[in-house]
């Protein structure tokens, strides 16, 4: 019996591991394309029940944000920090994208919805592996140091707020990688290790387009619903996002991603003045 594809998102919610998490994410994203090619059995979308928090490895240790050990990223220890910290991201992001179509399955959408989602989980899952394969040329692993358990928090906020989910995942916290990732590239550059360059330099080029799958839905619906997209997002991300938008932004890859600087640039005082 074949699954649905919501069925399949929340088997891979329900996977710890991160190589089994990834390895299963990349399968049913494989079945999905030869489906939608005609080459593969028929998959229904189907509705589905998923986990508040998606299934996690033993290791590693969650902590609070400002528990977090801070590391200079100019030495040995303080790239391999970074590292883990770009894979525990991929691997959330792999849980963030097929939780959107197993949550929101009930929502009327548009097919090339779910091709898009199980494009980035797909892609996500790619990133983790390469992340982990530059994590164990430094002598290191996914689950070494402790990671950020604070990056579910967007999920169980908009867990039934599709519209508030593409504004606060893709569209504020995927974006927020299109400005710094230039950065992490610089510091893996002046190192000499071309592997994370060139692993960096996958993810900043394939991020963008996960940033404007969810620009490009957001404004369908709001389309849909007769909404003004720029006034939505800046409500949502009031309401949903915990923290300020801190500038420096990456305007250019922000605009190619469908974000223009008026949706983003007048929350950066707001947010300041709500969270001080």
């Amino acid at each position: 019996m074949t699954l649905t594809l919501a069925q399949m998102a929340v088997d891979v919610l329900q996977t710890a591991d991160g190589q089994a998490k990834t390895d299963l994410s990349r399968k049913y994203a494989k079945a999905w394309r030869d489906f939608r090619a005609g080459e593969g059995p028929n998959i229904e979308i189907g509705t589905a029940t998923p986990p508040i928090h998606p299934m996690r490895p033993e290791k590693p240790e969650l902590l609070s944000p400002r528990d977090v050990p801070r590391r200079r990223p100019g030495s040995d220890a303080g790239r391999i920090a970074l590292l883990h910290a770009v894979a525990h991201i991929e691997l959330n992001a792999v849980d963030l994208h097929w939780d959107i179509i197993a949550r929101f399955g009930h929502v009327p959408m548009p097919m090339g919805f779910y091709d898009d989602w199980v494009k980035c989980a797909e892609e996500e899952s790619r990133h983790f592996n390469l992340v982990c394969g530059c994590l164990e040329d430094l002598g290191s692993f996914y689950g070494a140091l402790p990671a950020h358990a604070g990056m579910w928090r967007a999920a169980e906020d908009t867990a039934e707020d599709l519209l508030g989910r593409l504004a606060v995942v893709p569209m504020v916290l995927e974006a927020r990688g299109l400005d710094v990732t230039p950065g992490m590239i610089n510091v893996f550059r002046s190192a000499k290790l071309p592997k994370a360059i060139e692993a960096l330099e996958i993810i900043y080029a394939e991020e963008v387009g996960h940033v404007a799958y969810g620009s490009k839905w957001f404004h369908f619906l709001c389309g849909r619903d007769n909404i003004d997209p720029k006034d939505a997002f800046h409500d949502l991300v009031r309401r949903y996002f915990h923290g300020a938008l801190k500038p420096p932004f990456n305007e250019e890859k922000r605009a190619e991603a469908g974000i223009p600087p008026d949706f983003y640039w007048p929350l950066t005082e707001t947010l300041e003045k709500e969270n001080p």
